[in-house]
């Protein structure tokens, strides 16, 4: 290359020289550079009215366009349609009137991580940026350390312990990803044993919205796993199925998930495997829980029964080393509280054997196999339930205390991280052991009801067994009842609604029997996952029914434990429900409807039938009969729809007689004060339409307003303005 006596120092020929030498001749022409003797600066490219706007490639302008005057580069053809912009590239190189890289070729280049000027992405990261994603990948390579031991040992406590020690909570997504993943790919063993690992650290180690998150993240990238392990689909839909059975995910991931999904993803197909396949399917649970050979013997009710074998073997041997042997071999570390549990109500009945299984507790404690959060998980369990202990074991409250004040001056209870323990019983006028009696006659009056559906044979039975109509013995009833059917199929639980609007106990009796639900919920959980949705359902079928009132769920609400309890979550859910539209319509079909497997009604037939009774009475039909018609319906939050019809009627033929029907229906209590407003309000929207066909029909629904209030069915509030519209408390209805 020649190169004129110009400007142009002996370090720039040598750096042209190389760069010709090295370019690949058949990519780019011979570089031609002329040297203007105007400056000894670097030459630059005056701009060409000719050139495109967005050059990028090294080749500047296109030959066919001419080159421009004064250009140092010849310049080759290029498509003017290219899609690529003319900003400059990192490095200067590339923009609008610039020479481009000395070396690029087809707008490539290479960088050289050992050039002394090299300078990476991560040169210019935040520090804090950088050091968070060090700390990350760190975890990542504990995390995955950890699982390959826990796979190699099968150690769940040693597990929980070292992933404490990682620390930073906000990374534990990572490590459920991680333990499933690795588990996809392996045995049966492992799938099982990494299922156990997550439902022993939810909660305690890992916080539920991790556990949620790492199994997004699992679904999310479903279609890279497939590549490696071909049946990532079924397995994957299979934990998350599990994992929703051990009540670590919510049913509601499923939807949630399938929506924030492209329909080609795979993690759709695993969501609608899981939901489909397993979730779906009749006695779903216990398939689940046994298809990777787990939960053989080891079901909730079996784990408990070995318990308590080994706990009375205890007693009677003293065996502490093998009873010892005989909690570690039943490998459930997180059911252990189960053990505290069942411990401290053997030494409530037992006294003789209180200093043994104290004893066990301890040494336990002391050597790590039951730890702390366990002990005090079981010790709040007790708390919880030392009202329904009362009913059986005299002072209870009196001997807990005792044991819990033991416990904490030896060391191996932390007192201060229980609940208070209430000094008085919060009921006191009921004999023990008249409500241990009571309590066992009502389980047989349940369960013969639930085969019978006799429900007149219940009030016969219940007249008989409480005499003295106690408030107590009532709320009891309440509460077995609803525990017995939370246990059972819908059909079950809509008798157990059906029955309790049916037998009219004083609302007050209702009310206590649902705050010893709320109260015991915790406890109740541990053997009915889905007490809250259970719970919340019949608080809320209980407000359509009108057995409750709704101002009566915030005087529920004051018993509850805390606002993360369980029976707080249930009053939550229940207030949600009735707030929603048409929810009572929706909540009476809930399981079913009517009380037995037939559905329940139609909105459009129980008008049909409203309007047919109604005829019926006018045309001379029994007072009584009508009655027992508008309960059979069976929709109590439907009957302002009676109130309106008859009052029509009413307004149309001036017949008494239904108006008398309504004050039989009133003092019977069949028809609440509620639904005499809303029936009374309807009428009052309508009255323009009902005036095209009588045209005195406001004077006479005024009159019937101001007789319904000197009856009581109308509170003084309610007034009618001639506007058209009934107003309650000053505000339109």
């Amino acid at each position: 290359m020649d190169f004129s006596d110009g400007f142009v120092s002996n370090e720039h020929k040598e750096l042209l020289q190389s760069a010709s030498q090295s370019a690949d001749p058949f990519a780019v022409s011979p570089l031609q550079v002329s040297i203007s003797p105007k400056s000894s600066k670097s030459p630059k490219s005056p701009k060409s009215p000719k050139s495109p706007k967005s050059p990028r490639s090294p080749k500047v302008h296109h030959a066919k366009h001419g080159t421009s005057n004064g250009s140092p580069l010849k310049h080759q053809e290029k498509n003017l349609h290219s899609p690529r912009d003319g900003r400059p590239k990192k490095g200067g190189s590339g923009g609008k009137g610039t020479w481009g890289g000395l070396l690029d070729t087809e707008g490539s280049y290479f960088l050289d991580p050992n050039d002394p000027n090299y300078k990476s992405d991560e040169d210019y990261e935040h520090p804090t940026a950088r050091k968070l994603r060090g700390d990350f990948e760190e975890y990542k390579k504990k995390a995955t350390i950890i699982v390959e031991e826990y796979f190699a040992t099968d150690d769940v406590v040693s597990t929980a312990n070292e992933l404490r020690e990682l620390g930073i909570p906000g990374y534990s997504y990572y490590f459920v990803k991680k333990l499933i993943s690795m588990a996809i790919d392996r045995h049966d063993k492992e799938k099982e044993m990494a299922a156990v690992l997550l439902s022993a650290l939810y909660a305690d180690v890992i916080d539920p919205p991790q556990v949620y998150k790492g199994f997004s993240k699992l679904v999310e990238s479903a279609d890279d796993l497939i590549v490696d392990i071909p049946d990532t689909v079924d397995v994957l839909a299979l934990f998350i199925a599990r994992a929703v059975v051990d009540d670590i995910l919510p049913p509601a991931f499923l939807t949630k998930q399938m929506a924030s999904l492209s329909k080609e993803s795979k993690g759709v197909e695993v969501l609608r495997r899981a939901e489909k396949g397993y979730l779906a399917a009749p006695l779903h649970a216990e398939i689940i829980e046994r298809r990777w050979g787990g939960s053989k013997n080891k079901t909730v009710e079996d784990v408990k029964a070995r318990i308590n074998n080994l706990l009375i073997e205890y007693v009677v041997s003293g065996d502490m080393k093998e009873a010892c042997r005989c909690i570690k071999d039943l490998k459930v570390p997180f059911f252990h509280h189960e053990i505290v549990k069942q411990a401290l109500v053997m030494a409530m009945e037992r006294w003789q054997a209180e200093g043994r299984l104290l004893d066990l507790l301890k040494a336990a404690a002391e050597e790590g196999l039951i730890n702390t959060s366990q002990i005090s998980k079981g010790f709040g369990r007790m708390i919880d339930t030392v009202d329904d202990l009362s009913l059986d074991i005299p002072n209870a409250k009196g001997i807990l205390r005792s044991l819990i004040s033991k416990a904490a001056s030896e060391g191996w209870l932390c007192a201060s991280s229980l609940k208070t323990l209430p000094l008085e019983p919060q009921r006191q006028s009921l004999e023990d052991n008249d409500a241990r009696i009571f309590k066992t006659k009502a389980q047989s009056i349940i369960q013969e009801y639930f085969l019978s559906g006799d429900i007149s044979e219940v009030s016969s039975c219940l007249e008989s067994e409480n005499n003295t109509s106690s408030v107590e013995l009532n709320a009891i009833f309440v509460k077995r009842l609803i525990i017995i059917a939370m246990d059972r199929k819908n059909r079950e639980k809509e008798m157990a609604s059906v029955l309790l609007s049916s037998l009219c106990f004083p609302a007050d009796d209702v009310v206590n029997g649902f705050i010893m639900l709320i109260e015991s919920a915790d406890d109740t959980a541990l053997d009915i996952p889905v007490v809250v949705e259970d719970l919340a359902m019949f608080l809320a079928r209980a407000v359509v029914d009108e057995v409750l009132a709704p101002q009566h769920l915030e005087e529920i609400g004051c018993n509850c434990l805390g606002p993360n309890s369980i029976g707080s979550k249930a009053l939550q859910m229940a207030k949600s429900v009735l707030k929603a539209r048409l929810s009572g319509e929706r909540i009476l079909r809930c399981w079913g409807g009517g009380g037995s497997s037939r559905p329940g009604w139609a909105v459009e037939d129980v008008k049909d039938k409203i309007g047919k009774l109604l005829e019926e009475f006018e045309s001379g039909g029994d007072v009584r009969e009508a009655c027992r018609c508008i309960k059979d319906l069976g929709m109590p939050f439907f009957h302002h729809e009676v109130v309106k019809k008859a009052l029509v009627t009413l307004t149309e033929k001036r017949n008494d007689r239904l108006w008398g029907l309504l004050g039989e229906c009133f003092s019977s209590g069949l028809i609440t004060m509620n639904q005499m407003m809303k029936g009374f309000g309807r009428v009052a929207e309508s009255l323009d339409d009902l005036a095209l066909d009588v045209p005195d029909a406001e004077k006479q629904f005024l009159h019937y307003v101001e007789q319904a209030k000197i009856a009581g069915w109308l509170d003084s509030s309610f007034c009618f303005s001639k506007s058209g519209h009934a107003t309650e408390n000053g505000s339109c209805l």
